[in-house]
């Protein structure tokens, strides 16, 4: 028995032929589709509009007058006025140390006395010295006396014998006798002489041995103490570091190379130190030094700036910075920095970049993209502002202009055609649809 196929003509009839279409041949999608292009058209028409209404948005300030500071700043260390360093020209051993650190000595006073046991003895040495270079002087002075008078007598003789006694050559000796005494004498004054120089520079070093302080002032340092040796070679030890007066005090600051072109003897300061970081102290520029300091390939001139320290807060060797006030222009013509860097830019929508697909692709997060280069550096070449005019119009126009001096974030207008009240322009921002 044959099976033969199952009739499929009744269950077609009754579900409808729809549902042996294929998806191409349904209305459906194709609906669908229609709707997809459609929207996709009209966000684009969208864009497209917006980018063609869209314009620049400036960010303006008016200029305006007023009073601006050119400061400079500056780091460097605090020092006494004037610091003395005591040391000893002797060789010896530490034998009392009357002061230390802080004391206040006065000037004679004696700070060091070194063991002078060597020395008296070698003062009594030149005295002995002293006394035989005297004593030998005497001695010739006699021979002298004794040899002018040995010549005296026998002239005498020569003269009343008629020159037939003595004989020439008793008087040619008795003259060299005379000659040889007057040189002993005279060798003989020369060693006092050097006798008595012995005995002064041994004197000398005696009173050296009590190391005396050569100014008033307060003991900073003090690398001695008793029973120390004492090797003075080729330079003298240092013993104690004194500052003369702490009452006044300097700042050594070292002003770079761009800056010191500004700076100028008398001008005002303040500086301020990590110890009071509250308090600021007056300075005065005392010194502009015109020898260079090359730290790490940067060129800095030391500058002196005097201050006064009467309440002595500040001590040497501290660290500070100092702001030098070196000019201060008043009723200037004052536009922003920004201003000055500013260069008109051209804002183009991200929709004009790319396709309907650009558009509908996620961005990152992020604020208004900023075209207009504000970035720090010098305004001193900068020659013109952009401004927008007064008549509602937004295109930029350049106005020349002169810049004077800066403080960083304002600069001084010298000349050019920019008039108080102008709107300068101080960047530029993505534009937008109005």
């Amino acid at each position: 028995m044959t099976n033969a196929p199952p009739d499929t003509t009744a269950l077609n009839a009754l579900l409808g032929d729809s549902a042996a279409r294929p998806w191409y041949r349904r209305l459906w999608p194709w609906l669908l589709l229609a709707a997809l292009l459609a929207a996709g058209g009209g966000w684009w028409w969208w864009q497209a509009g917006a980018a063609g209404r869209a314009a620049p948005v400036y960010s303006t300030e008016p200029v305006g007058r007023g009073s601006l500071v050119l400061r400079v700043t500056a780091n460097g260390t605090v020092q006494p006025t004037r610091t003395i360093n005591i040391g000893s020209e002797l060789s010896g051993t530490v034998l009392k140390v009357n002061v230390d650190v802080n004391d206040r000595v006065k000037k004679g006073q004696v700070l060091v006395v070194l063991d002078t046991a060597k020395l008296r003895d070698q003062v009594q040495r030149s005295q002995a010295a002293l006394a035989s270079a005297q004593s030998k002087v005497a001695l010739t002075t006699a021979t002298i006396a004794e040899a002018q008078a040995n010549l005296g007598r026998l002239n005498e003789v020569a003269r009343l014998s008629g020159g037939k006694v003595p004989s020439a050559a008793e008087l040619d000796s008795a003259r060299a006798t005379l000659a040889r005494a007057q040189a002993d004498a005279a060798a003989a004054r020369a060693n006092v002489q050097d006798a008595q120089a012995a005995l002064s520079t041994d004197q000398t070093n005696l009173g050296k041995a009590s190391i005396v302080a050569p100014a008033d002032g307060v003991v900073l340092t003090r690398s001695v103490d008793p029973g120390n040796a004492v090797a003075a070679s080729l330079q003298a030890v240092t013993l104690f570091t004194i500052a003369e007066d702490l009452a006044r005090l300097r700042l050594w600051v070292y002003v770079d190379e761009a800056d010191v072109g500004n700076v100028q003897l008398g001008q005002e300061a303040t500086f301020t130190v990590a110890a009071f970081p509250r308090r600021t102290f007056p300075a005065r520029i005392t010194r502009v030094g015109f020898g260079s300091t090359i730290t790490e390939n940067v060129v800095t001139y030391r500058t002196d700036l005097d201050t006064d320290n009467a309440d002595l807060s500040l001590r040497p060797g501290m660290t500070a910075t100092a702001t030098i006030t070196a000019a201060r222009h008043d009723n200037v013509l004052l536009v922003p920095n920004t201003a000055l860097r500013f260069t008109p830019g051209t804002a183009a929508p991200a929709a004009a970049k790319g396709g309907v697909l650009t558009s509908l692709a996620p961005r990152m997060p992020g604020g208004t993209r900023r075209l207009a280069a504000a970035t720090p550096g010098s305004t001193a070449g900068a020659r013109q502002v952009w401004v927008l005019p007064d008549d509602g119009s937004n295109t930029p126009v350049a106005v020349a202009v002169v810049p004077g001096i800066s403080d960083g974030q304002m600069t001084e207008v010298t000349g050019g055609g920019l008039k108080e009240g102008m709107r300068v322009i101080t960047d530029q921002k993505l534009a937008v649809a109005k």
